[in-house]
C-alpha cells in the first residue's frame, strides 16, 4: 500500500465533479482555496468524461467570476468501473471528495483505491449499511496506510454529529441526552431536492434487515446508560420543546452519532451522550418491496409530492431556503454524581445553516477536507474509517463551519 505523502501535485481531487452536487462542491473549493496549506489549495476535477467536466469548470469561472479556473484546475478522467483509473486519480491527491452516489453501489471501489494509493477519503454519503460495512471491511486497512476515510460529511451528518459534541463542550457539567428538531425554511419559490439524493434514501430503507446482521458482526458491548431514559418517539408526535408536531428525519444521523459516541467512549473515556435519533428514526425502514421500491425511483417527484426531482433546485430556490437544527440536552450539574438521581440542568443549542443540500453540504464537506489538510495532527492518531465526531472532535471545525455560515450557537441553559 502506497503512503500518504506531502509531495504529491493536489492537496484535493474532486470525483463526481460534474455530479448535481459534485459541481456546488466545485464551487466551493474555489472559494476556499486561499484556506488551503501555506495559504493555497492545489486541486484538480475527476470523473468519466472530460467534456462534461470542462463544462463544470465553465461554469464555475463563470459564476464566481474567476476566469482563471478554466486553465488553473487540471482534470483527471477516472471511471469508478475501472480500478486502474481510480488507483491513478487517487496517487495524485492528498483527499479525495467522493461525491459519486448512491455509495452502497459506487462507493466502495473508491473506499478501496484510496486505502491502497495513500490518499484520504471524505464522502457526503447518508447510507448507514454502507459506512458501518466500510468500518468494519475496511478500518483496520486503513489505519495500516495511514489513510483516513470520513464519511458522512455533508448535511448528512455533520450538524447532528458535530452538534451534539458542540452541545457537550458548552455544557457546564455532564450531558447525558440530546434531543434534537430540524426544521428547513423554505422562500416563495419553495424547495426540492435532487433524485440522487432520493435513491440513496430509499435504497437505505429498504435493507434495514441487512443492517441489523451487518450490526452484530461488530460484537459491540452496550455502552454505559447514565440519567434518565430518552424518550421513544413515533412516526409522528406532539412535542412540547417546539410546541408542535413532528416526524422522525431519515437518515444516517442515528448511526453516526452513535458510532462517534463509541468512539470517544472507548478511546477517550467520555461518557456517551444519548440521543433520541438512536431509539426512533427507522420507523419507516422496511416497509418497501421490490416493486414498489422501484416506483419510487423511477418518479421520483411523485412519490415524494415534489420534494425530491430529477432536475434538483434551482439556484433562486436555493438561495431562499435555509435550516435549523435544535438540540434540547439535559444532564448533571458541575459537581454532581451522575450516577445519583434524575438530570437536574438543561441546555439548548441551534446550528444555523444555508439550504442544507447543495449549500451547507459541499461547506461542511470542504471544511472537512481542509481541516485533514491543515490538522492531521489532532485527527484519531492513526487512520482508519472514522464518522465526523469520531475525526474531529480535537480540531477547530466548528470554528471553521461558523466562519462559513453554519453557525452554532448556544440558545438558553
Amino acid at each position: 500500500m502506497a503512503a500518504v505523502t506531502s509531495t504529491r501535485p493536489y492537496h484535493i481531487i474532486i470525483f463526481g465533479a460534474s455530479g448535481f452536487t459534485g459541481q456546488f462542491v466545485v464551487e466551493e473549493v474555489a472559494r476556499s482555496a486561499f484556506e488551503g496549506p501555506s495559504g493555497s489549495l492545489k486541486w484538480a476535477l475527476a470523473g468519466r468524461s472530460r467534456q462534461r467536466l470542462e463544462g463544470v469548470l465553465n461554469q464555475a469561472a463563470e459564476t464566481l467570476r474567476k476566469p482563471e479556473l478554466r486553465t488553473e484546475v487540471e482534470i483527471i478522467v477516472a471511471d469508478v468501473s475501472e480500478a486502474d483509473s481510480l488507483a491513478i486519480m487517487c496517487q495524485q491527491g492528498l483527499v479525495v471528495l467522493n461525491c459519486v452516489g448512491p455509495y452502497r453501489f459506487y462507493g466502495e471501489p473508491v473506499v478501496k483505491a484510496c486505502i491502497e494509493n495513500g490518499a484520504h477519503c471524505i464522502d457526503i454519503c447518508g447510507e448507514p449499511q454502507f459506512l458501518e460495512r466500510m468500518q468494519l471491511e475496511y478500518h483496520s486497512r486503513a489505519m495500516d496506510s495511514g489513510v483516513y476515510v470520513i464519511g458522512s460529511c455533508g448535511f448528512d451528518s455533520i450538524p447532528a454529529d458535530m452538534g451534539i459534541l458542540y452541545t457537550k463542550n458548552q455544557f457546564k457539567g455532564t450531558l447525558t441526552a440530546v434531543e434534537s428538531f430540524l426544521t428547513i425554511h423554505t422562500g416563495p419559490e419553495g424547495g426540492c431536492a435532487h433524485d440522487g439524493t432520493w435513491q440513496s434514501a430509499i435504497y437505505g430503507f429498504a435493507d434495514s434487515g441487512s443492517l441489523r446482521k451487518l450490526r452484530k458482526k461488530f460484537g459491540h458491548q452496550p455502552l454505559p446508560v447514565v440519567g434518565a431514559k430518552v424518550k421513544k418517539r413515533g412516526s409522528l408526535f406532539f412535542s412540547k420543546e417546539i410546541d408542535q408536531y413532528a416526524i422522525p428525519f431519515m437518515g444516517s444521523d442515528p448511526s453516526v452519532v452513535r458510532r462517534s459516541q463509541r468512539f470517544l467512549y472507548e478511546g477517550h473515556q467520555e461518557l456517551p451522550v444519548r440521543s433520541n435519533t438512536t431509539a426512533h428514526l427507522y420507523c419507516l425502514t422496511g416497509c418497501l418491496r421490490s416493486v414498489t421500491q422501484r416506483c419510487y425511483i423511477v418518479f421520483p417527484e411523485f412519490f415524494s409530492f415534489g420534494v425530491f426531482t430529477k432536475a434538483g433546485p434551482s439556484r433562486k430556490q436555493m438561495e431562499g431556503t435555509s435550516f435549523t437544527l435544535t438540540f434540547f440536552g439535559e444532564g448533571y450539574a458541575e459537581g454532581l454524581d451522575p450516577s445519583q438521581g434524575r438530570p437536574n440542568a438543561r441546555i439548548c443549542t441551534q446550528i444555523h445553516g444555508a439550504e442544507p443540500g447543495y449549500v451547507a453540504t459541499p461547506v461542511a464537506m470542504v471544511q472537512a477536507a481542509i481541516t485533514v489538510l491543515n490538522e492531521q495532527q489532532f485527527l484519531p492518531i492513526t487512520g482508519g474509517v472514522y464518522s465526523p465526531g469520531a475525526a474531529f472532535a480535537r480540531t477547530t471545525l466548528i470554528d471553521r463551519l461558523n466562519r462559513h455560515g453554519l453557525v452554532f450557537s448556544v440558545k438558553r441553559f
